[in-house]
Order: C-alpha cells, then sequence, then structure tokens
C-alpha cells in the first residue's frame, strides 16, 4: 500500500497545484480582474498552508481540515466551470474524489493531537 499511498500523494499535490492555477486562470480570464487573478490564488495558498497542509501552521482537527481542503479544491472546481473548461472541471472533480477516497482509505497521512 505504500506505493499506493505515495502515488496519491504525488495526485494529491499536483491537485493542490491545479486548484491555484485555476483560481488564477478564472480571476484573469473569467473575472478579467488582476486582483481576483491573484488574490483567489493567494487565498487558497494561505488557507492551504495554514490548516491543511503536513506542517500546517494551525493544526485542526481532522474533520475541519477535510472541510477545509474539499472547500478549496471546490472553489477551484467551480472555477474551472465558471471560466467554461466544464471537461477540467469535471476531470478534476473525479480525481479529487478518487485521491480524497484514497487518502482517508488508506489512513490519515497526517496524524495530529489537536
Amino acid at each position: 500500500m505504500n506505493g499506493v499511498r505515495a502515488a496519491n500523494l504525488g495526485l494529491r499535490f499536483l491537485l493542490e497545484l491545479a486548484s491555484l492555477a485555476a483560481l488564477a486562470a478564472w480571476g484573469f480570464h473569467s473575472a478579467g480582474s488582476l486582483v481576483l487573478g491573484i488574490g483567489a490564488p493567494l487565498a487558497a495558498a494561505v488557507v492551504w498552508w495554514a490548516f491543511v497542509a503536513p506542517k500546517a501552521r494551525f493544526p485542526v482537527p481532522l474533520g475541519v481540515r477535510v472541510v477545509l481542503e474539499l472547500a478549496v479544491f471546490a472553489a477551484a472546481i467551480a472555477a474551472l466551470a465558471a471560466a467554461g473548461w466544464q471537461v477540467l472541471a469535471l476531470v478534476m472533480a473525479i480525481a479529487v474524489v478518487i485521491s480524497e477516497l484514497l487518502l482517508y482509505s488508506l489512513g490519515d497521512p497526517q496524524p495530529r493531537s489537536s
């Protein structure tokens, strides 16, 4: 299972990067705003750094962490759909669901004592 876990963590990292790119693309492309193009991915990165990342600044209980990470992914998927890239949004949504199911079915890779 270590190979599956490592592959899934790699997929998850790519999904995190894709989320930032999707939010930036939406801000620049759809909203036509420099502020949203920079601000949306920056806000997502700050939430991830503060609460979700393996070395989060403010560790939170598992349930809260799952809600926050799904919120970031959902925002990115919605951004792709709003920008007119429905196929990419669907592919990302499927990848997120698979990754999340694998992540927590294999056991939380980031156990915390919060």
